[in-house]
């Protein structure tokens, strides 16, 4: 398949009227045997503080599809996009093209631009010149459930 897979992203800025500030267990939580972790609950974390270094270019997405899920990217997960980042080479991108949001690894050649899903589900996608094509901004951050 040689297609946008993607319903398109719902794409939201993020507000940052007040902080909101949660209990941060500083020193690590162990995957492997228990720690005395109630010792740490004094410390505090903004999490837009500790994940958007650029608010004013920084938005929200929400997946919607499978071409990403051997990057970590499942449907409903919520990226967070910073639009100020240099497109490079192997970073993921949200792109827009052709008037819809989608999004991929971007391989980026001497004059090529090409989408790579990382489901071999779906074929690389060339962007030409007629394509109505930008690289939106660069994924940053995943943030997923877990339940």
């Amino acid at each position: 398949m040689n297609q946008i897979d993607q319903k398109t992203l719902v794409i939201f800025q993020p507000r940052f009227e007040k902080p909101t500030v949660l209990p941060f267990v500083k020193e690590g939580i162990s995957a492997g045997f228990p720690s005395p972790a109630d010792d740490f609950l004094d410390l505090s974390i903004d999490l837009n503080q500790e994940l958007i270094k650029h608010p004013s270019t920084t938005f929200y997405g929400r997946v919607r599809g499978d071409s990403m899920i051997n990057a970590g990217l499942n449907d409903g997960d919520l990226l967070i996009i910073d639009k100020s980042l240099e497109p490079t080479n192997r970073k993921i991108a949200v792109c827009f093209v052709d008037g819809e949001f989608t999004v991929k690894r971007i391989a980026i050649e001497k004059d090529k631009i090409w989408l790579i899903a990382e489901n071999k589900k779906y074929s690389p996608i060339l962007v030409t010149e007629d394509n109505d094509f930008i690289i939106w901004g660069i994924v940053t951050t995943v943030i997923k459930n877990v339940s």
